[in-house]
């Protein structure tokens, strides 16, 4: 091995030291690992959807301790759930609905966002603030805070990124876009002031269209909010809005508060139908709502594909373009509807050469000569040559066995074949007496 060389004259000694730890690191990694076992497969996932955890087991083989762990996890599981599936945390303080707490049953509720110890079950009797710690963990996958990927994993709150892979830093844009840039979204700010009146009970704050995150609305008056929907498919729905709580309005889940003086309209999105927030008037002074979310850019340039060559060979030239693409129903719409969008910059054309190949020898004649007769049968011909073109288009001849794939092409044809015309002689007409003859 490099250490146990001799030292030659001129060496470094620091050098050589190294060389021996590092041998010395390398031999002590594989003894650590050959202590262990292989990898255990991968158990069943803690969730069949909603992100859940997988564990894989392994055995030390020493009658000593190993260094390392003996189990490891990742994530798994991890689409959407169903919306009437509910909350998983939600799901597990409902199972002990059943079982009496100092001798009385309750309904409980989820106690969220601990921030002192997120992965222990809380629960909180509901109509009572009540609240028990019912387990000291909750099961692998539950999320440790309702706005975050984060999980609990045997006990412990551990980081997951946008790509729901354990120990990722990734996190979603404002677009919804894991890792992204923000740029397939924009920010929309705004107020509204009522005007209502007597014959105008109800007006129009904002439309917040589908697909849109990141949702708040703060109205300060004595009016009231209330929402409209409409789906994709052209269903309509409202909600009043008549108290505090999350509620479900087609699919998107609603964060409502109702105060004396103020409400408070929230939904992290993205919504799957299109909102329309209204006020309603309640009372004799003005109200104002004030009002962000985050709206997808649902029109955006796409890039053709590049159109066909101009030459079939011999090098020619293809373009691309640009069409305008609308993300909800997946077709091609008019320009005019990216142009809405400044955010959105029209991509330039892209020129590129094709079909370099030179190509293939071919056989090519000249003009046919004069016919030889003008009639009753002549012959005409015409010089044929293999002839090569490259790629600037120059045309030159070559030794005709490189056209010899392809017939060549006659180099004498017939010509004027049909019949010449000719003096045809009729019978003679009946013989006249002049008539200085006749007496």
């Amino acid at each position: 091995m490099e250490c146990c060389r001799r030292a030659t004259p001129g060496t470094p000694i620091l050098f050589l030291a190294f060389l021996l730890l590092s041998s010395r690191t390398a031999r002590s990694e594989e003894d650590r690992d050959g202590l262990w076992d292989a990898w255990g497969p991968w158990s069943e996932c803690s969730r069949t959807c909603g992100g859940g955890a997988s564990y894989s087991l392994r055995r030390c083989l020493s009658n000593k301790s190993c260094e390392g762990r003996n189990i490891r996890y990742r994530t798994c599981s991890n689409v959407d759930c169903p919306p009437e599936a509910g909350d998983f945390r939600a799901q597990q303080c409902s199972a002990h609905n059943d079982v009496k707490h100092h001798g009385q049953f309750y309904e409980w509720l989820p106690v969220s966002n601990d921030p002192d110890n997120p992965c222990s079950l809380k629960c909180q009797a509901k109509g009572t603030t009540l609240v028990v710690e019912l387990a000291p963990k909750v099961l692998d996958g539950t999320r440790c805070y309702t706005e975050s990927l984060d999980m609990c994993i045997s006990g412990l709150c551990q980081i997951v990124g946008c790509d729901h892979q354990l120990g990722s830093t990734m996190k979603e844009d404002n677009c919804g876009v894991c890792n992204g840039d923000g740029s397939t979204c924009r920010l929309v700010r705004g107020q509204y002031k009522s005007q209502l009146s007597a014959t105008k009970l109800d007006d129009t704050v904002v439309a917040i269209p589908y697909g849109s995150r990141h949702i708040r609305l703060v109205l300060k008056g004595p009016d009231h909010l209330y929402l409209e929907t409409k789906t994709l498919q052209g269903a309509k729905g409202e909600n009043s809005l008549s108290s505090t709580g999350t509620f479900l309005v087609d699919n998107s889940s609603v964060d409502f508060q109702k105060f004396p003086d103020k409400e408070i309209l929230r939904m992290t999105g993205p919504l799957t139908a299109d909102f329309i927030v209204k006020i309603h008037n309640s009372g004799p002074a003005d109200s104002t709502v004030q009002f962000i979310f985050y709206q997808p850019i649902i029109h955006r340039w796409r890039e053709t594909d590049f159109f066909p060559c101009s030459a079939t060979c011999g090098g020619g030239y293809q373009l691309t373009s640009a069409e305008c693409y609308d993300l909800r129903s997946s077709r091609v719409v008019a320009d005019q509807y990216c142009h809405y969008y400044p955010e959105n910059v029209k991509p330039k054309p892209k020129l590129q050469e094709c079909n370099l190949d030179p190509c293939p020898a071919r056989w090519e004649a000249t003009p046919w000569t004069a016919c030889s007769s003008s009639c009753g049968g002549g012959i005409q011909s015409r010089a044929v040559s293999c002839v090569e073109e490259d790629i600037q288009g120059h045309v030159t001849s070559v030794e005709e066995w490189k056209c010899m794939y392809t017939p060549k092409m006659p180099i004498v044809q017939p010509c004027n074949i049909f019949d010449c015309p000719k003096w045809l002689a009729q019978e003679w007409s009946p013989v006249t007496v002049p008539s200085f003859f006749v007496r």
